[in-house]
């Protein structure tokens, strides 16, 4: 994103806003994607966030530990952890 850490867009009739394309870009998020919205009141200010799906982060975790060789097999998790199967 350029240096700009403002920008105005416009409420519809809805309630909706845009949010300009650099903006989209540098939060990473796409049409169909969840974004969080925390109100500060005493600031009267918004805060915009992409919202992480918790499996995404998972996933991005198992495929990490497996490219550097870190997986194990259940039963061997089992047996780490003391669990009967």
């Amino acid at each position: 994103m350029t240096s700009t850490k403002q920008v105005a867009v416009k409420i519809d009739n809805k309630g909706r806003v845009t949010l300009p394309k650099r903006i989209r870009e540098a939060l990473g998020v796409e049409s169909g994607d969840i974004v969080f919205l925390k109100y500060d009141p005493e600031n009267r200010q918004v805060r915009l966030a992409r919202a992480l799906n918790p499996f995404d982060v998972l996933a991005e975790q198992a495929i990490k530990e497996y490219q550097e060789g870190r997986t194990r097999t259940i039963e061997e998790f089992a047996r780490e952890h003391d669990i009967e199967l």
